[in-house]
Formats: C-alpha cells, structure tokens, sequence
C-alpha cells in the first residue's frame, strides 16, 4: 500500500489523499481550498477517474460536511462511488436546494462508528468523531497489510468528546502511518486550550442578558453543536432563538430528534426573501407549509426584539433593514475570526458602524487544540506521523520521533 497526499501538507483545506494498493485506489476528501473562489476554474488533481470514469478507482470517501474536504466532488463523474455517513449526505442534499455549497451524490455507500466496509483490496473502518461538522469521521484503511489511520477533523472540546476519548482509549492497533491535522498548531490559543461548547453557554447567557432589543448571532446553520449551544442559552435567558427556514432544513436533515427542531419550545422560523424567491422558484412548498405555526413575521420582530436572539448571516441585512422600528441590540459573532477580514464582509461592518450596533465574540474552535493532538499521537505510538491540514507542519518537531513532513503530490510506500 502506499499514498499521495496531492494537497494538505503545508495548507488548511482542500485535503485530498490517494491511497492504492495492488493497482486499486480509493481517495479520502476531495476538498476545495480556502482561497479558490472560482471552483470551475480549478485544475483537478491528476488522479485517474476523477476527469472521466476509471474502474480503478474503487471509491471517494467524504469525512465531513465541510466544503474544504467535499467542495470538488461535484465535478467527478456521476458513476464515482462515495463514502459518507448518513446524515452527512442528507445535510448536504438539504443544503443543495438553499446555497450552492450542497452536494447531490448518486452512488453512495454510508459510513456508520467502526463498522468495516471491504472496497476491492481495502478495509475501511470509519470513527466517529468530535467536530463542528455533523457525522465527522475520522478513517482507518487497511491492506496489504498494512494501516493507514486519517484523522480528519476533530476535537474534544465539543458535544461528542466522548467519541475522541474512546478513540485515545481504545485505538486500532498496529497503525503503520498516522495522518493527523494540525490546523491549529502556531497559534498561541491552540497552547491554551479551546472553551467548550457547554462553557459557552453562560457567556452567550450573560450577553443576551445585558442586551436591550433583537441579539444577532452570526454562526452556521450547519455548526449542530453551537445551534444546540445557543438553544440552551436562549432557555436560560428567557429568549426565544429565530432560525431562517434553512437552518430548519438542515436540523431535520440530521435525522436527530434530540437537537432543536421546529416545533420546539421558543424556537421560531422565519423566511427571509432570498429563500422564499428559491421556494417560489421551484414551487417547493412543502418546505414551509408545516412550519406556519412557527413562523415569526416582520411585523412581529420590532415588538418581539427585547425577548429573541436571531441566528445571522450578513445576507440578512436587507431583511432587517426592512423592519420599521426594529431595535437591534448586539451582534455576536460565533464563527472563525477570519471571516471578519473577508473583503466580502467589508459591507457588514459598515452596516454594523452605520446603525450603531456593537460586535462581540463568543466563538471556540472546530479543530483540536496542541494537547489533544498530543493525546492523539501518543495512541499510536508506532505509526510514522504524517502533517496534514496545517499551515505550520514544522510545528510537529513537538514529536520528533518517527515524523515525515511531506509535500502535495508526493507517493510514499508504507514500508515501516
């Protein structure tokens, strides 16, 4: 068995891996990278079957619904063969209708916690992990006798660290190379350690408090974790928690009974128009049609501002700037800070200057801090430790011993 990490070994982002074993191959991501903004335009990377079909290539495995490790699957062949968790696809398939980061996938085979999938000469063992995607996994690939083991995404700080700590527990044994990220190496908090998502409960609590008229939450309505966080909080604070119709499609889209859902206690649904043109446009109207008992209307939200907390997304802003008499107290901003420095988002800090509206952070990490990544390491302490998914893959020195710091495009034989 051997491997070819064609992007990920100096970069956050558009990680994709070969792996080929007795002329058989199997890919892990196909991810878009952070600074491409024109995906059509990109080169793909020069693995035989994703140009047109080749039967050698047996499967494409999707760790995570984040677009930086699926964001170039729409442009294989429809014939490739996909692996992903359940729930991951049906996140994706309910983005698709709303935002043209979604994905439909025509032939799949769904990835469950430690469940082997047997694909020609290799043995795919998926783990589920803790991530702000929902249905994260990390993989493990086995063949020739061989194990390869990618971490993907992870951390232990979020609403499924038990999963990351079974992991360290109880790892597979006999890994010969371990594929780890280091997405937060280098930076001063990753040392720190990240919040939790429960600890940031009191800390949103103690801002809805203090805040007089409509709070503004800026964070994904794919980050599960932080809508839970935020739920939680907004019960604490007596608030109710407004989602866009959506968000709502993407919770149902999980399958999950036990996270926020229409229908719930003080959670209301609201339409914004660029939603309602889509609904229009493709007559889908049984998006909406069950939520009418949910729904929350302009004219409520002015009246209605002192006691809700509003998910956001800067595209938002016409429909608040809509809203005759709408006091807005705060906006919070729940995602990555680097977002801020976005030309894009240029236009929202002008907005946010003009109406007199004060920003505040409260946010914690997707990805696993310096010494969880040391946990990791030290569970397979045999295993040749390979970067990825880093910007600083010298900062893996830390762990000296059997350590190779590759480069995209690169095969390696598992020879160790």
């Amino acid at each position: 068995m051997r491997f070819c990490i064609h992007r990920g070994t100096h970069e956050i982002g558009g990680t994709c891996v070969e792996i080929e074993s007795q002329g058989k191959r199997i890919v892990l991501d196909i991810g878009l990278p952070l600074d491409v903004t024109d995906p059509d335009a990109m080169a793909l990377h020069p693995v035989p079957g994703f140009d047109k079909p080749d039967p050698s290539l047996l499967g494409v495995v999707i760790s995570h619904p984040h677009q930086d490790h699926y964001g170039l699957a729409y442009r294989l062949p429809q014939e490739t063969t996909f692996l992903i968790g359940e729930a991951a696809q049906s996140i994706l398939e309910a983005a698709d209708f709303f935002t043209p980061a979604g994905l439909k996938l025509q032939h799949v085979i769904h990835m469950a916690h430690r469940i082997p999938i047997e694909l020609g000469p290799f043995t795919i063992t998926p783990y589920l992990v803790d991530h702000s995607a929902y249905d994260a996994y990390a993989v493990l690939v086995e063949a020739d006798g061989k194990r390869l083991f990618y971490s993907g995404d992870f951390r232990a700080h979020g609403r499924k660290a038990k999963l990351v700590e079974q992991l360290i527990a109880d790892p597979p044994k006999d890994v010969d190379v371990l594929l780890m990220e280091g997405t937060t190496l280098g930076r001063p908090e990753s040392e720190q350690g990240f919040p939790s998502e429960d600890e940031l409960v009191p800390k949103f609590v103690e801002m809805f408090e203090q805040t007089d008229g409509l709070v503004l939450v800026w964070a994904s309505g794919q980050n599960i974790d932080r809508l839970v966080t935020l739920y939680k909080a907004c019960r604490r604070a007596k608030r109710q928690l407004i989602l866009d119709v959506y968000t709502i499609h993407i919770l149902r889209a999980t399958g999950n009974e036990h996270i926020p859902q229409a229908g719930w206690q003080d959670i209301r649904v609201f339409l914004p128009k660029s939603q309602k043109r889509r609904i229009l446009q493709d007559q889908s109207f049984e998006l909406v049609n069950p939520l009418k008992t949910y729904r929350i209307y302009p004219e409520a939200f002015a009246t209605e501002a002192d006691r809700s907390v509003m998910l956001f997304r800067p595209s938002m802003i016409r429909d608040l700037d809509a809203i005759e008499h709408l006091k807005i107290g705060r906006l919070i901003v729940s995602v990555w800070g680097g977002y801020l420095k976005n030309e894009k988002n240029k236009p929202l800090m002008g907005w946010l200057e003009q109406r007199s509206i004060p920003m505040d952070r409260c946010h914690t990490s997707g990805h696993a801090d310096a010494n969880l990544l040391g946990d990791i390491r030290r569970a397979f302490p045999q295993a040749l430790l390979v970067p990825i998914h880093g910007e600083a893959p010298e900062t893996f020195a830390r762990w000296p011993d059997r350590l190779l710091v590759g480069n995209d495009g690169e095969w390696y034989e598992i020879n160790y």
